[in-house]
């Protein structure tokens, strides 16, 4: 079986953690087949959307520990590490809707998928967990920084220095998940936060995804030029058109992503 499974329906692509044995613990093959289908969506038209989630009881539980059995070069190290952290930034900058449905625990890697993801829908027996700290490490490809992001100094502080562990609710009442569901209605819960996001038009769905990471990093001059910039493109676009066309004649739009 694929250590990655993928299925496409109706556009939708659905990713599949597939290493129950190892709680879904990502190894390169993993970093390289996710790497490539999220390319492919990015790439392909007939790719509307992405949902990614894990099989058997966990979501993800990190990188498989097997990489520091050998020894570490240094240079290879930060090359892995590269790569591992471009795969994770794919979640972002594929101009699509990209929803995570959190199976179960996620820690490492797996809180890094998540907090990249635009939309993230959990089963009430998700949870996260914060625990590099007990094997000597910390959190990478984004761990810190989009936790920081995303719930500000304080919280993160008392996350990953503090050593809790967050259950679905919890983690749901600070705005790390978008939606808790039922275990059994997980993916229906996904796919249709996914299919209200596909309701925006394409190209504006892409640019606002791009501005809002980039909105983290840059000052408020730069920000309202970028804005400026992006709604230059859209305004003599074709969905704008159909969009206000749609607006006046009381029915819903059809966009075509141009």
């Amino acid at each position: 079986m694929a250590k990655v499974e993928a299925s496409l329906e109706e556009g939708l692509l659905l990713l599949r953690l597939n290493r129950p044995e190892a709680r879904n613990a990502l190894d390169g093959e993993m970093v390289e087949l996710l790497s490539r289908y999220l390319e492919r969506a990015g790439e392909e038209p007939g790719i509307r959307g992405v949902i990614l989630t894990g099989v058997g009881p966990a979501f993800c539980a990190g990188l498989d520990l097997s990489r520091f059995e050998e020894g570490v070069d240094p240079r290879r190290f930060r090359l892995e590490s590269h790569r591992i952290s471009r795969m994770v930034q794919l979640l972002e900058i594929v101009e699509k809707p990209v929803v995570v449905a959190v199976n179960g625990l996620a820690t490492g890697i797996g809180l890094a998928l998540i907090l990249a993801a635009d939309l993230r829908v959990a089963s009430r027996e998700a949870r996260l967990a914060f625990r590099e700290g007990r094997i000597g490490l910390l959190p990478s490809h984004g761990g810190v920084v989009r936790l920081v992001r995303y719930l500000g100094l304080g919280r993160a502080r008392d996350l990953l220095l503090g050593g809790d562990e967050l259950g679905a609710e919890e983690a749901h009442a600070l705005g790390l998940f978008t939606e808790v569901a039922e275990p059994e209605d997980l993916l229906e819960a996904a796919k249709a936060r996914l299919e209200k996001a596909l309701k925006r038009a394409p190209l504006s769905y892409g640019l606002v995804k791009r501005l809002l990471v980039a909105a983290t990093s840059v000052d408020l001059e730069s920000g309202l030029w970028m804005e400026a910039l992006g709604q230059s493109a859209l305004a003599s676009s074709e969905d704008h058109k159909e969009g206000l066309a749609a607006l006046r004649e009381k029915r819903e739009p059809c966009f075509r992503g141009r």
